[in-house]
């Protein structure tokens, strides 16, 4: 007899975690900066904010720029992710991986980020929508580190906070899952570093979605 489940619910970030887009979103940030003539910021000063909602990053990232620029930015960040986000590749075994696992029976929901339009986007060329039984996205509610998305999917399923697990590439991931009592995985091959995960207590730290999946498969 196997033993019981430890989690029902999954809870995914999405870039980072699910899809290879870090590279893309660091490279759009920086393109939109040169457009507006402002100082470029650094890979990592621009890794550090991917996971906050768009608005939120680029003031946490640009804190000085008059608040009127920010609108501009904004627009000159899409015009340069837009244009490539359908080319954007999930991490290897991430296709397979999400569908084994909702047919093993979990649920399985993303908070992201992204807007809703952006992730609808992302689930539908991804091929992945059909497997998530809800998302939230930056622009519906409060933008991570606030616990607001996982408590929301949480309600919203039915589910048990105990048993569930978020799974982020962030610091603002595993925030978001300390502030709702949640345990988290951590993921090394996204935005942030070993050394950003490490002090927000995750269960483990996985190298690659195949780790992930495997993980899960043998103790989740």
């Amino acid at each position: 007899m196997s033993a019981p489940r430890q989690y029902e619910l999954l809870i995914f970030d999405w870039d980072g975690t699910l899809m290879d887009s870090a590279g893309i979103i660091v490279d759009s940030i920086q393109r939109a900066c040169e457009d507006l003539g402002l100082e470029v910021p650094s890979d990592r000063a621009s890794r550090q904010i991917i996971g906050l909602g768009l608005a939120q990053a680029l003031q946490t990232l640009l804190p000085e720029l008059p608040t009127d620029h920010y609108p501009q930015l904004v627009e000159r960040y899409r015009h340069h992710y837009l244009g490539r986000d359908q080319d954007i590749p999930l991490f290897d075994g991430v296709e397979s991986g999400i569908r084994d696992l909702h047919e093993r029976g979990f649920q399985l929901a993303v908070a992201t980020g992204k807007s809703h339009l952006g992730l609808s986007r992302a689930l539908e060329s991804s091929g992945l929508g059909p497997w998530f039984a809800a998302t939230r996205t930056a622009d519906q509610t409060h933008s991570k580190p606030h616990p607001a998305m996982v408590l929301e999917l949480v309600e919203e399923l039915g589910a048990d906070s105990q048993r569930t697990l978020v799974i982020g590439d962030t610091s603002h991931d595993l925030q978001m899952a300390a502030s709702a009592r949640v345990a988290s995985l951590g993921v090394t091959y996204g935005a942030h570093e070993v050394e950003d995960l490490l002090p927000h207590a995750p269960l483990a730290l996985m190298d690659s979605f195949l780790e992930v999946h495997a993980w899960l498969k043998a103790n989740a």
